[in-house]
This record gives structure tokens, C-alpha cells and sequence, in this order.
């Protein structure tokens, strides 16, 4: 059933009701939630969400406002829609809401009702995760840092102040929400609500303390009466009403649902790929396994998934957590730009076209499971009587292909994959085998990069000694309590005094400095010179600086500008975890090791430049500029550029930095770090996202902190297209979706000829202006890198050419005989791959 959500805003009580009650007296069924008069009723049993009384299936994205800005996020929902879903799903954000006390943020990049209303007018459903904590790899899980200095306060467990500042904001964000008659209830998209996040480990943490805090946060999040059904995540027992949903990447496997049986299966986090952290190497998730995954949770039951992330974005400026980077889930469906990945994006498209397609057989049939091997099932879902039945045949073998029989017939099942038979007699989908085609994304310079490129400098002054910081402690104090998150950075300084007979006598020993952090990195001086760098990691975030360093008899300053990554953003205590100096010595000493860890520490919150706001067009002028000069720690580097032409994404390449801060126009980008390099020795991030909203078409600014060393007139602009489409597709394939449809009940062809094809298509306002590469036998290889096989045609590229130049899109038969293919070659597999480019003009010469 197609759900017209206008037609639901305009739905009259009388009928309201009416669904409701069937709704309430179906078997198994939980009743609704509350009964309004011009919105709609959500309520649940055990096989699906209802709307208005009506079982339905939900394909959700999440897509999170405040990492995107707001230019984007009509494009975003849109292809989000476009690709099958029906639902977009996001956290709040406490901390960028409520930065201080009692003073509230919501514009812009933080306009959630926006986002919420933008939903609507897509014709979509929502889901709002308010938390208020959230981890989501977000700044302190999303909690504002002045929760740390409440008296008494604990976070998320059975603690008063904690509890009265959690219930006081979300009130505050369920009454923006109601205002705006966003809830299903009142006519709006939001049919979901979540209180509090993946607390199971925290209450086995916080024990009985945990238990009744869980309880509390669920009467309260219900006492809030917003007319839809509350879930929590990751919370096998859910108090009363609320429903507990399943996050990971194979719910389908790993958890056996709801322990109260008139609740639905709910997958809350799909995740499309994995989080990175600076230092981590490249990874991926496949978009045949994620396919895989939703197909076996909807299999066992499962009715609605959603994609954890369908577009991350980028975490701007300082609001990643700990060592997390600012490009944020580049690898799902929708990159950090908004632009189509492919084939993940077009493989779920088509798997969702699938999954509803049998939609009357997985919220009414009857279903049953038939072993069919070792690891092989089939599950069905059928209503004899009308005919109608699907069936999932699965191949859990990660090594073996099979061929299994079915109800009489053979299917060939690729190694853990699984075929959806849309009437347990059709294949209609494999999620081993892609029909969508693939895309490959490339980097291309940017002339504004070496356009007016002069750089200029502002030192951050000189490295300041003890006597000039006015926080002084015996001990150095902890860099979150004295930076109160308002920056990254703190001097730590102290001063000792050495006599002749303490200096070292042999010449084969050096004095070093140890300085024991609790992170996350610092930049270490000795009488005003450089000593060297040091770093945690995301596993480890305390760590050692040790360098070897000059000392002098009479009076030694040492220095230390630590530097945090962000805060943590999980696990139980969240308001005691520490940053910054911890203990300092020197050894190599004549007299032996000198301790400094109670010496006396002076701090320095904060850098000179960011006092001054010296990313800011105001603030820049407040200080003395000179001509840059390349690797020097702790300066500040600007320079003006104009904004490429065209639409297409802007990046910077960072790659000759160091590590530090970047600003344009004066917003934070984020946190660049070159000089970490993974275990494939390269920088986890080397592209950070410019939008082309932060930007005018002349005269933009951009300014850096570099902490340690850098060459900033090496710094490429880059734009970004994804303009390289591709095909790799065998006749093996079933044929694309789209060549059935469902009427009166029954699965029917729309196509004449049900052969797998292939289809390549451009984006918009551009055509295949070259077909790059072209064969069909065995070719290998991913798109951008085919190589031909030794059963490759040389007339593929011919045939491709003639159907293809110079259109939009084109569709490819795939089969042998048409390119001349030699069904007999030894190590067929009757493949096709197609590399094609496209462009609105003559492609040029472009930089990966």
C-alpha cells in the first residue's frame, strides 16, 4: 500500500478511530498510542509499525542535520527517497543546542524543525532519536560540557541533578517539536521517538542504580505524551511499553527480537561501513553484504532497517569525538558530499524495490523455515489461499556456490548471499549479484590553487614560561576541566634550577624529557626550543613524549602544549575522564632522575590567535601578518582564494601538513593530522570537505593552525566528481528488478525478454562522452582498474560505443552473442564490464 502522508494529515477522526480499534482487537496486536483527531495513529504488533491500523514496511536513512549544512539537505532526502527510502532518522544534539546553560542554538546547521518539515515535504517518515546522550562518535556523546560541573552530578545513571537537567532539555525539544506539529500524531512525519542509547552495558556498569535510572527515562520519555511509540536501542529489557531495537551489522543473526512478542523487530543501526579514526587504514563494507543483511533480517521477521549512516557528512570544526575524523561514514550510500556510491547506493535501491514487492507476503503470510542443507535455507512467508508467498533461499557458506532445489526446482545461491523468489518461484533478487551500476570518484585540480597563492604567517608568539600563566597548581591540572571544551589547546609550563654537579658527565649520555600524558597529543619545548612531538591513539590515549633535549645550568623552562582530539564520546563515568599533562621528568641526569610532577605547573588556556579570533575576517586584522615561511610549529598560515566554478564538491589537500585547525571565512572545518600515519603508512584523512555554501565566488579565506610542521603553499584545491560509471555484471544475474511488478496479488513480468542487462547513466546535464574499457568474457578488477581476461572480445568496446556516446543513459544486452562472446572458453564467466566517462563536454586531463 502506498502511503500518501497528505491524505493522512487530512484523515478525519471518525476514521481515525475506526483503525485504530481494528488495529487494537487484531490478534497479537499492541493498542495505539492515543487517538487524535487530525494526525495519524501509530501502533504495532508483532509483525510490523502500523499506520493508521495498516502493517508497513520501513527502509530508514540516517541523516544527521548539524553535519551537513542546511543547503543540502533538500538534495540529500531526495536521493535518499529516490533510493527506496521511506523514512530518515536523526539524533539531537544536546551540546550544539544548549552549548551553555540555559542559552539555546537552534539556527542554521541546527534548525531541526527545518530538517523535520523538509521531511515532510518529501513525503517521508521520521524517526527522532533525542537521547540526549547519543555517542554517535559526536563531541561527549552529545553532552554539553557544563553537565561536567553540576554538584553530585553522575551521568546517565539513577542521579538526581543528572536526571532533572536530562528530563528539563528533552521537554524542551519534544515542545519545539510539538509547536511544530512534527509528531505523527499531530499530522507530522515523526513516528518514532528514542530515549537514552545503547544503555545495556552501562547498566550492567551502574547495576541496580542503572536498572532504576532505565525505568525512570522510560516513564518519563512516555509521560511526555507525544502520541508515538517510544524504542530504546540495544536494550534487551526494555521497560514497559518501550520498544527495544537491535543495532550492529547482522541483526538478523545475532538477535532474536523483543522479548514481549507484540513488538515488532526494529533495526535501529545498520551500519554501512566503519567509523574511522585517525589512524586508521581504509575500509569498507560491501554493498552486496549490507544487502545480505537486511535481506536475512526481513527474512526472520524484520520489518523496518535502518542505515546507520545513508549520508554521515563531516563533523565540523571541534564537534568529533575523541580522535574521530571529520569526514564522517565517506562509505555510505550517499558520500560525504551527497553524491551517489555506487553500487551501494543503486544495489539497496534495488533491494528495497524487491523487499516491497513481496510486501503483502511479508506482513500477512505465514511463515516457515525449510533446512536445505548444511547452511542452506529456505524461509517462507505465504497465504495459500490468495496465492501469494515469498521466499528467501540462503547460502550462509562464505567459501561455496551451490545449487539447491526448491520446491522441486533448481537455484544456483553464490556463497552468503540470498535469492528473494518474489512468488517462491521467481528470482527477482540475488544480493550477491549487482544490477546497479558502480562508479569510481576522482579529485581534479583546482587553477584557484596556484591563483594569488601567497601565504602569510602569525607566530603564536613565544612559548610562555611559569611566571607568566596565572592558573598555577602543584600538580598539572586536567585539560578538560581548564579548557571547559571552548578549545583544544593548554600550555603546561614549569621551571627548574640545575647546579654544575647535576649536569651529566659523560658524554655518551643525554638528559630527555619524559612528559606522561593522559592525551591526546603535545607539542613539548625546553628553554624556548622545539623538543619534539608526541601522540595516544584512539585504543590508548595516554602516552609517553620522550626526546633527548639540551639543558643548561641555572634556571630551565620546559613547555608543553598539549592538545585534545575531542572528548569521549562512551562507557560508564563519562564526567571523570582526563586529558592533558599528567607527570613529568627529566633523566640523564648526573644526580639521577628529577621529577617535575609537583614542581608547580602554570596553564595557559587556549592559543593567542584563538583569543583573538584570528580566523575571522575582524579578528585577522587585529594582529601583525609577515610573509609565510614554511615548516614552523605553532603558527598560523592564511591566505585568499576564489571558489571554483561549476557545482561540484570542493576538498582541500592537505597532505603537506602536519596537524592542526583549519577555518574558512572564518567556520571551523575541522581537525586536519597528516603526520599520524596508519599501518600503510599514509594519513588516515587527506581531503577535507570546503562546502560550497561556507564560500563566496571571490575573496575566501582560509587559516590554519599548524602545530607542528608544514609546507601551506603546497595545499592543493581540488573539486570532485564522480563522473567514471561503470557496469560488471554476468548473465548469470537474474534480470533487474524493475521487470516485474505485483498486480491482484500476483508477480507478473513488464519486460518481453527477462535477461540480466546492463545500465549505465550519467549524472545529470552530462553525457558518455568515452567508453574507457570494454569486455565481456572473464574481465577482473574494480571500476577505474579493469583488466580484460583471456576469454575477453574485442568487439565489446565496439558495441558499447555505438549504443552509448554521446546519451545520458544506455542499456546493454548481456549476452555472448551479441559481442561475439565464446560461450566454450575455458574460464568464462560470461561477464561484461564496462568502464565509461562522462562529462557535458570533451573529458581533459584530470589528478587523482
Amino acid at each position: 500500500m502506498h502511503v500518501d502522508m497528505s491524505h493522512r494529515v487530512r484523515l478525519a477522526a471518525a476514521l481515525v478511530v475506526v483503525a485504530a480499534l481494528a488495529a487494537a482487537l487484531a490478534p497479537g496486536a499492541a493498542a495505539a498510542w492515543q487517538l487524535t483527531k487530525n494526525g495519524t495513529v501509530i501502533s504495532y504488533d508483532r509483525r510490523s509499525l502500523m499506520v493508521d491500523g495498516r502493517r508497513e514496511i520501513f527502509f530508514s536513512g540516517s541523516i544527521h542535520y548539524p553535519r551537513s549544512p542546511p543547503d543540502m539537505w533538500p538534495e540529500l532526502i531526495a536521493k535518499a527517497k529516490e533510493g527506496g527510502l521511506n523514512t530518515i532518522e536523526t539524533y539531537v544534539f544536546w551540546n550544539i543546542h544548549e552549548p551553555e546553560k540555559g542559552q539555546f542554538n537552534f539556527e542554521g546547521r541546527y534548525d531541526m524543525v527545518k530538517f523535520f518539515k523538509l521531511i515532510q515535504e518529501h513525503d517521508m517518515f521520521a524517526m527522532v532519536r533525542l537521547g540526549p546522550f547519543i555517542q554517535a562518535e559526536w563531541n561527549h556523546g552529545g553532552l554539553p560540557y557544563w553537565l561536567r560541573e553540576i554538584p553530585d552530578i553522575v551521568f546517565r545513571t539513577n542521579n538526581e541533578p543528572y536526571k532533572m537537567h536530562m528530563e528539563t532539555f528533552v521537554k524542551i525539544v519534544i515542545k519545539r517539536l510539538k509547536d511544530a506539529n512534527l509528531f505523527a500524531s499531530q499530522g507530522g512525519p515523526i513516528i518514532l521517538a528514542q530515549i537514552e542509547n545503547e544503555y545495556q552495558h552501562l547498566e550492567a556498569a551502574f547495576k541496580e542504580e542503572g536498572t532504576k535510572y532505565i525505568h525512570w527515562a522510560a516513564q518519563m520519555a512516555i509521560g511526555t505524551n507525544i502520541g508515538i511509540p517510544w524504542i530504546m536501542c540495544k536494550q534487551t529489557k526494555a521497560p514497559g511499553d518501550v520498544i527495544p531495537t537491535c543495532n550492529g551489522r547482522n541483526c538478523g543473526d545475532t538477535w532474536p527480537g523483543p522479548m514481549n512478542k507484540t513488538m515488532p523487530l526494529l533495526w535501529t543501526e545498520n551500519w554501512t561501513a566503519q567509523y574511522r579514526v585517525f589512524g586508521d587504514p581504509p575500509s569498507q563494507r560491501s554493498a552486496e553484504d549490507i544487502a545480505f543483511a537486511v535481506a536475512r533480517f526481513f527474512s526472520v521477521g524484520g520489518t523496518m532497517t535502518n542505515y546507520y549512516m545513508y549520508h554521515g557528512g563531516t563533523n565540523f570544526g571541534r564537534t568529533a569525538a575523541a580522535f574521530v575524523m571529520p569526514k564522517y561514514y565517506d562509505e555510505a550510500p550517499l558520500d560525504e558530499f551527497g553524491l551517489y556510491k555506487e553500487p551501494k547506493w543503486g544495489h539497496l535501491r534495488d533491494l528495497h524495490l524487491a523487499l516491497k514487492l513481496c510486501k503483502k507476503a511479508l506482513l500477512w503470510g505465514k511463515p516457515s523455515t525449510e533446512k536445505l542443507g548444511k547452511q542452506l535455507e529456505a524461509r517462507v512467508f505465504e497465504i495459500p489461499e490468495q496465492k501469494v508467498c515469498v521466499a528467501f533461499l540462503s547460502n550462509h557458506n562464505t567459501k561455496d556456490d551451490v545449487t539447491l532445489t526448491f520446491r522441486g526446482q533448481p537455484y544456483f545461491v553464490p556463497r552468503h548471499s540470498i535469492s528473494i523468489l518474489a512468488d517462491c518461484k521467481t528470482v527477482v533478487f540475488g544480493t550477491q549479484h549487482v544490477n546497479a551500476q558502480h562508479n569510481q570518484r576522482t579529485f581534479h585540480f583546482a587553477d584557484q590553487t596556484n591563483q594569488n597563492n601567497v601565504w602569510q604567517m602569525f607566530d603564536e608568539e613565544k612559548v610562555p614560561k611559569y611566571k607568566q600563566a596565572k592558573i598555577r597548581t602543584r600538580k598539572a591540572a586536567d585539560l578538560y576541566n581548564l579548557t571547559k571544551d571552548k578549545t583544544d589547546y593548554v600550555w603546561y609550563t614549569s621551571s627548574f634550577k640545575l647546579e654544575p654537579d647535576d649536569m651529566p658527565i659523560r658524554r655518551d649520555i643525554k638528559t630527555v624529557v619524559e612528559v606522561n600524558s593522559h592525551g591526546h597529543a603535545s607539542v613539548a619545548f625546553v628553554n624556548n626550543k622545539f623538543a619534539g612531538c608526541g601522540h595516544g591513539t584512539k585504543m590508548n590515549k595516554a602516552f609517553t613524549l620522550e626526546k633527548p633535549m639540551e639543558l643548561k645550568k641555572g634556571v630551565n623552562h620546559v613547555a608543553v602544549l598539549a592538545s585534545s582530539m575531542g572528548m569521549m564520546d562512551s562507557g560508564a563515568y563519562l564526567e571523570h575522564r582526563l586529558a592533558g599533562v599528567d607527570r613529568v621528568q627529566i633523566t640523564g641526569l648526573n644526580a639521577g632522575t628529577l621529577d617535575l610532577t609537583n614542581n608547580g605547573w602554570g596553564h595557559i588556556v587556549g592559543l593567542v590567535g584563538e583569543q583573538k579570533e584570528i580566523y575571522t575576517e575582524k579578528g585577522m586584522a587585529s594582529v601583525t601578518w609577515k610573509p609565510a615561511v614554511n615548516d614552523k610549529p605553532l603558527t598560523w598560515y592564511k591566505r585568499h582564494f576564489d571558489m571554483p566554478s561549476g557545482e561540484d564538491p570542493i576538498v582541500l589537500d592537505m597532505s603537506t601538513m602536519g596537524k592542526g585547525m583549519m577555518y574558512v571565512n572564518g567556520q571551523g572545518i575541522g581537525r586536519y593530522w597528516m603526520s599520524y600515519k596508519h599501518a600503510l603508512g599514509r594519513p588516515s584523512q587527506q581531503l577535507y570537505h570546503i562546502p560550497r555554501s561556507f564560500l563566496r565566488p571571490k575573496d575566501n579565506v582560509l587559516v590554519l593552525f599548524e602545530e607542528e610542521f608544514g609546507r601551506p603553499d603546497a595545499i592543493m584545491i581540488l573539486t570532485v566528481k564522480r563522473d567514471n560509471i561503470c557496469t560488471y555484471i554476468s548473465e548469470r544475474n537474474p534480470a533487474h528488478i524493475k521487470s516485474w511488478e505485483r498486480k491482484d496479488s500476483q508477480i507478473t513480468a513488464t519486460a518481453d525478454d527477462l535477461k540480466a542487462r546492463a545500465t549505465l547513466t550519467c549524472p545529470p546535464k552530462k553525457l558518455i562522452q568515452q567508453v574507457v574499457f570494454a569486455s565481456y568474457g572473464n574481465p577482473v578488477g574494480i571500476c577505474g582498474n579493469y583488466t580484460i581476461g583471456s576469454c575477453h572480445t574485442p568487439r565489446a568496446k565496439e558495441v558499447v560505443e555505438k549504443s552509448c556516446l554521446g546519451k545520458r543513459t544506455c542499456t546493454l544486452p548481456v549476452s555472448a552473442d551479441v559481442y561475439g562472446g565464446d560461450v566454450n572458453c575455458p574460464g568464462t564467466t560470461a561477464t561484461l564490464a564496462v568502464q565509461a566517462k562522462c562529462s557535458k563536454r570533451a573529458p581533459s586531463a584530470s589528478a587523482q
